[in-house]
């Protein structure tokens, strides 16, 4: 294992706890603010629009800077906004200090899946990814449980503390361990944003984002849509969040292995199916344990393995411009945990906690048929490219 990869990994590991955190400590917070549960979860939403918005631009504003450089100066902000939210009195700074962080991790989650293509060969890239995403399907199997364990046994505060304590080890071991990485070429925003008028493309980023969207809309409430399964109990909220991320994460080391056999299509079609129907019956097995367990389970799995495939997608599309497009995925990523954070608000103001499930398999069924909508566009390119060829 190259351990440049397992570096970024751990730099997303950071950056993922605190992306995921908030939901496992969201009535806490709310109980300390003083506002609702649907308030409290915007929290997550400044930060992951944050993010989606100024991670393009700061790609393109940063290419001149050594990668390693901004790895670092982006964990240091995000150490810094993460420790003003522990230290926050009001609810408004909490959202202040919420938006810098998003900041800070727009400089390091791009750059590090950047990095991570440029610094091994391209028969390793599926490979490659998947290392460094299952950095951040782990922080969901233990940095967010832990800090859900936290914020349950003591103040939400501390759950940010935790967080910040997380980057600074990852910057240390950025700053140690992580050679010179070669930097991208410079490209304007407007270069960086000009992908999307390929529909191959687009359509990918549709993907990813109604796919996200659609998983987000539960898991950042997950304390209350699991409020009866869970009891008030932090050992069951923490043990419930680290089975979703642990299945998640061993499906994304298992899906760079899956795509060389049976390609990224099947494998995205199969995982966003499945999505749809355990989603739409999440809300629906918090009387049983194990059934929840296994419903969890496999919500994670597909939720999170499906990420790989579709960066494996894109970089096929346009390897030439690879750290261009998945920063562009990761943008799509945030922009749908943003929107999953207000649609869940009003699907929960309007229809109660319990149908978010179905809410979200909405929009995962509408992600499916921009797949498949996607995966004809490449063949048509690919079938052209043959002829063209001959």
């Amino acid at each position: 294992m190259d351990r440049r990869l397992l570096v970024l990994a751990l730099g997303m590991f950071a950056l993922g706890t605190d992306s995921f955190v908030v939901a496992g400590v969201l009535p806490e917070i709310s109980r300390f603010f003083g506002v609702s549960i649907s308030a409290a979860g915007q929290m997550t939403t400044v930060y992951a629009i944050t993010y989606a918005l100024l991670a393009p631009t700061i790609a393109a504003l940063a290419a001149g800077i050594p990668r390693k450089s901004l790895l670092v100066a982006g964990l240091a902000l995000f150490i810094i906004a993460n420790l003003a939210t522990a230290a926050s009195p009001t609810f408004a700074i909490a959202l202040v200090t919420r938006i810098f962080a998003g900041a800070g991790a727009a400089m390091f989650a791009p750059t590090a899946t950047g990095a991570a293509t440029m610094i091994v060969p391209a028969d390793r890239r599926g490979f490659a990814l998947s290392v460094v995403v299952a950095g951040l399907t782990a922080s969901t199997a233990l940095g967010s449980p832990s800090g859900a364990l936290i914020g349950g046994l003591g103040d939400w505060r501390w759950t940010m503390a935790f967080v910040a304590a997380l980057a600074a080890i990852s910057a240390l071991g950025v700053g140690t361990m992580l050679s010179d990485v070669p930097p991208p070429p410079k490209i304007s925003l407007l270069k960086r944003i000009a992908p999307l008028a390929d529909p191959r493309i687009g359509l990918t980023l549709g993907t990813t984002l109604l796919t996200m969207t659609g998983i987000f809309i539960v898991y950042t409430y997950f304390a209350v849509v699991f409020a009866q399964l869970i009891g008030g109990n932090p050992f069951v909220l923490g043990s419930l969040l680290v089975l979703w991320g642990a299945a998640g994460t061993a499906a994304n080391l298992f899906a760079g292995h899956m795509i060389d056999t049976i390609g990224n299509r099947k494998l995205i079609v199969s995982m966003l199916a499945v999505l749809i129907v355990v989603s739409a019956i999440l809300p629906f097995t918090g009387n049983q344990l194990w059934i929840a367990g296994l419903a969890i389970a496999l919500w994670g799995c597909c939720g999170w393995g499906v990420l790989v495939p579709q960066q494996h997608r894109l970089v096929t599309i346009a390897a030439q411009i690879a750290p261009v497009v998945l920063g562009l995925n990761t943008s799509c990523t945030y922009l749908g945990v943003s929107a999953a954070g207000i649609i869940g608000a009003i699907g929960i103001e309007t229809l109660g906690a319990r149908w978010l499930g179905m809410i979200g398999a909405a929009f995962i069924a509408v992600a499916l048929i921009v797949a498949e909508i996607a995966s004809g566009k490449i063949d048509a390119a690919r079938n052209a490219d043959v002829f063209a060829a001959s």
